[in-house]
Parts: C-alpha cells; sequence; structure tokens
C-alpha cells in the first residue's frame, strides 16, 4: 500500500509542471473584432462583422504547439451596416440563421510559421458543413496588466475561404458579365484575450 501511495505521489508530481506550463485565456467581445470582406459587384468590397462571438484559448505557455482554440459566433449578429443587406445575409439565401445560429472554429493543430507567427488549423462549421481552414497568426503577444487588474493578451488571426465550400452559393449574374457576389471572403479576426 505504501509503494502505491509513493507511486501515485510521483506521478502528481511530475503532472504539476505540465499543468503549471498552461493558462486558459478567455476572447474579450468588447476589445475584439470578427471582420470579414467581399467582392461586390465586381467593383469594390463589402466589409462587415459578428458583434456577439465567444471563445477559448488553451496556451501552452511550454510549447506553444500544443495550444487549443474555440470559437463560437452568433451568426444573427452580423452587421454590415447596411439594415436591409444583413436582413438578406441572416435569410436561408445566406446563412440561414434560424436554422444555422452559430459558427464555430476548433483547433486541431498549431505550427510555428517563423517570425513569432503560427499557423493555426481546425474545423470551420458553417451553414452545417465543416471545413478545415488554416488561420495565420500574428502573436499572441506578450502579457500586459490593465488598471483593473486583469492580464491581457493579443492575437491577428486571417484566412480566406469560399462561401460555396459552405453551401452559401446565392447569386445573380451581371448585365456586364460577373456576378454580385465574390466567392471569395477575406476573414480577420483582431483578438484581445483575459487571462481566467
Amino acid at each position: 500500500m505504501k509503494r502505491f501511495i509513493t507511486s501515485i505521489a510521483a506521478i502528481v508530481t511530475l503532472a504539476v509542471p505540465l499543468f503549471a506550463s498552461a493558462s486558459t485565456w478567455i476572447i474579450d467581445p468588447e476589445h475584439s473584432n470578427v471582420g470579414f470582406k467581399v467582392r461586390h459587384l465586381m467593383v469594390s468590397n463589402v466589409r462587415g462583422n459578428f458583434e456577439k462571438f465567444t471563445g477559448t484559448v488553451d496556451l501552452n505557455d511550454k510549447d506553444i504547439t500544443k495550444s487549443r482554440v474555440e470559437v463560437t459566433i452568433d451568426t444573427n449578429s452580423i452587421n454590415t451596416n447596411v439594415q436591409k443587406r444583413d436582413t438578406h445575409l441572416r435569410s436561408p439565401d445566406f446563412f440561414d440563421v434560424a436554422k444555422y445560429p452559430a459558427m464555430t472554429f476548433m483547433s486541431t493543430r498549431v505550427a510555428k510559421a517563423g517570425g513569432g507567427k503560427l499557423k493555426v488549423t481546425g474545423n470551420l462549421t458553417l451553414h452545417g458543413i465543416t471545413k478545415e481552414v488554416t488561420l495565420d497568426v500574428e502573436g499572441p503577444t506578450g502579457e500586459s496588466k490593465d488598471p483593473w487588474g486583469n492580464t491581457r493578451k493579443g492575437a491577428t488571426a486571417t484566412t480566406r475561404i469560399n462561401r460555396k465550400d459552405f453551401g452559401l452559393t446565392w447569386n445573380k449574374a451581371l448585365e456586364t458579365g460577373g456576378v454580385v457576389v465574390g466567392d471569395d471572403i477575406a476573414i480577420t479576426l483582431e483578438i484581445e484575450m483575459i487571462k481566467k
């Protein structure tokens, strides 16, 4: 029995540094932005963002490649600053928010990309379809203390997706050639996190 207790104590002692090297960070939606850009009428870009989202980053301080990211975005919170367009984007022609109220991203691997950058690959689920995407990440930054005692970090992530890959296929042809809405969506996430 004594040997068993000694073995358990040894396992716990070895495990402590592993847990100690990990920290959990909560995305602060008040100081973060989930934005996108898409071609409109073949002549300009329309920008928008999602105003409601939550996320957690489990950061491994000793080996960044063992970190994990989970984000949930409320599709109903889409905002392009044009109410009529936002209503259309919420409809079954696009996000169909009544049926698919959220999109999610769950990381599956993290790789160093040099120069303080990372490539975070994971599963993006949008419109009921899950596809693998890779985020190009700058950061995370070093820690900073805010005036209220919270510890914060930041990061910027970008990626591009084809909306048709996720079943968002609505469009109309133009008399001059081309279509109303482009397929390529540029996504930018400006993230500020608070240590839990």
